[in-house]
C-alpha cells in the first residue's frame, strides 16, 4: 500500500478519477491505546463500524484484545486475523448454526440475548453430540434504554424492557457460568449523562432480579468530532461511567465493559472524491449514498470537507454546498451543507474526513461504482478527540496542486 504525506499529495501524484480511501494507521493506533489505558475496564471493538482486517490488526497491536462481532462472517474474519483474540457474539438474534459454529469452531463463549427463546437457542446450539450442555457460557442480557442523548437511536430494535428483565435474568442465570447485562445508548452520544440514565435502568433490573451479576457492558455510543457535533472529552464519559458502575448491586469482582466502534475507527479513514460537475450550489461527485458517504445521504451526517484545487488557488470565501453522488438515483443526494470555496469547480477534488466509522464499510458496487484505490496518509485526521484537535481546516479550506 502506497504511503503519502496527505490528501493533496495523493491528488497531485495519482490525479484520481475514482474515489481514493486514505488510511491513517497512526490515528487508529492512538485511539486504541487511549481506550486500552484509560477506560476503567475492558474495551471491545465493535467490528461492524469498520470490518477491515488491517484495522482490526492495528487495534490488537495497540491493546484491544476483545471484539464485538455481530455475524458469523465477522466471527470468521476476526478469528482468522487474530487467533488469540476474545470474541463476543453480541447480536441478540442469531441463527442456531451461527451459534454452533462460533462456539465449537471459533471458541466463542460470550453471547448476547434479549428473550428466553434466544437463551434456549443458545443452550441447544452449544450442546454437544453426546447431549452434554455447555458449562462455560458467558451470557449477556441486553436491556432497552433510551437513545435521547444520541444522534442516532438504537432504542427500538433490541433490548428487553427493564420491567420485564427480572425473569429473563433469573432464567439466564440458571444456564450461564457468567452473567452480564448490556445496553446501547445509541450512536454518537453527545453527553456522558446518557450512560448515567442507562446505568440507573440497569440498577433497577438487577435489583428486581436478585441475581449475581458478573459483568456490566455499557455498549457503544462513544462519540467522535464532526462539524456541529463537538462532544465533551472522553475522559468525562469514563469517569461518570466508572462512578455509577461502582454503585451498582453487583458482584464485588464484576467487570466493566464497553463496545466502542465509531470512537476507535472514525479517524482511521478519509476519502478523496472528484467534482465532476457544478450546478449552482450542487456538486456532482463520484461517491455518495451507495458508497462511503452513505451516512451523509441517509442520516444527513455532516462530515468535514477540504477542497483540493486542480489548478491555482480557490477563493477563501466559503459557501454551503450539497452533493449528488455518481449513480442514476435522485436518492443519491447529500444535503449537507458542506462548506467549500465559493469558486470550486469541476475537476477539483474534495477530501471528506472522519469516514472510518460506517464509511468505508458501507461501500457497494451499485450502478457499477464503488471502486478506487486505498492508500496511507501520514498527516493527522481533520479532527481528533485524542490530540485535542478540533477541525483546523475550516478556515483554510483550499490546497493548490500547482
Amino acid at each position: 500500500m502506497h504511503a503519502f504525506l496527505d490528501a493533496p499529495a495523493v491528488a497531485r501524484t495519482l490525479a484520481p478519477d475514482e474515489p481514493v480511501i486514505l488510511n491513517r494507521p497512526h490515528a487508529a493506533a492512538r485511539a486504541a491505546r487511549f481506550f486500552a489505558t484509560k477506560f476503567p475496564g475492558k474495551s471491545l471493538y465493535a467490528v461492524k463500524a469498520n470490518p477491515s482486517p488491517d484495522l482490526v490488526q492495528i487495534l490488537w497491536d495497540n491493546g484491544i484484545t476483545h471484539y464485538d462481532v455481530a455475524s458469523i462472517a465477522e466471527v470468521r474474519m476476526v478469528r482468522a486475523t487474530l487467533p488469540d483474540a476474545t470474541l463476543c457474539f453480541m447480536h441478540p438474534v442469531k441463527t442456531a448454526s451461527a451459534i454452533r459454529e462460533a462456539y465449537f469452531t471459533h471458541g466463542v463463549r460470550t453471547f448476547s440475548l434479549d428473550t428466553i427463546e434466544e437463551v434456549e437457542k443458545i443452550v441447544e446450539a452449544t450442546t454437544d453430540v453426546e447431549g452434554n450442555r455447555a458449562t462455560d457460557l458467558r451470557l449477556c442480557v441486553r436491556l432497552r434504554v433510551s437513545s435521547e442523548y444520541s444522534e442516532l437511536s438504537l432504542a427500538s430494535k433490541f433490548g428487553i424492557d427493564v420491567a420485564d428483565a427480572g425473569e429473563l435474568l433469573q432464567a439466564t442465570r440458571q444456564v450461564a457460568d457468567w452473567l452480564g447485562v448490556c445496553f446501547h445508548v445509541g450512536s454518537q452520544a453527545m453527553t456522558p449523562f446518557a450512560y448515567v440514565q442507562a446505568l440507573e435502568r440497569a440498577r433497577a433490573a438487577i435489583a428486581a432480579a436478585g441475581v449475581v451479576i458478573d459483568m456490566v457492558d455499557v455498549g457503544g455510543g462513544f462519540p467522535s468530532s464532526y462539524p456541529g457535533m463537538e462532544p465533551p472529552p472522553l475522559e468525562d464519559y469514563f469517569a461518570i461511567i466508572h462512578r455509577h458502575f461502582e454503585a451498582l448491586p453487583i458482584a464485588y469482582n464484576a467487570e466493566l465493559w464497553c463496545e466502542p466502534g465509531r470512537a476507535l475507527s472514525a479517524e482511521y479513514n478519509s476519502l478523496i472524491v472528484k467534482v465532476e460537475k457544478r450546478r449552482g450550489d450542487e456538486l456532482y461527485i463520484n461517491d455518495g449514498a451507495y458508497g462511503a458517504l452513505y451516512d451523509a445521504a441517509h442520516v444527513a451526517w455532516r462530515f468535514p470537507v477540504k477542497a483540493i484545487a486542480k489548478d491555482g488557488e480557490r477563493s477563501s470565501e466559503l459557501k454551503e454546498f450539497s452533493f449528488y453522488g455518481p449513480t442514476c438515483d435522485d436518492a443519491d443526494f447529500m444535503e449537507g451543507p458542506f462548506m467549500l470555496p465559493a469558486d470550486i469547480k469541476a475537476g477539483d477534488w474534495i477530501e471528506v474526513g472522519m469516514l472510518g466509522a460506517y464509511g468505508a464499510a458501507m461501500r457497494t458496487a451499485f450502478n457499477g461504482f464503488g471502486g478506487g484505490e486505498v492508500v496511507m496518509a501520514q498527516d493527522e485526521p481533520m479532527a481528533s478527540l485524542y490530540t485535542g484537535r478540533k477541525d483546523p481546516r475550516v478556515s483554510d479550506n483550499v490546497v493548490s496542486l500547482r
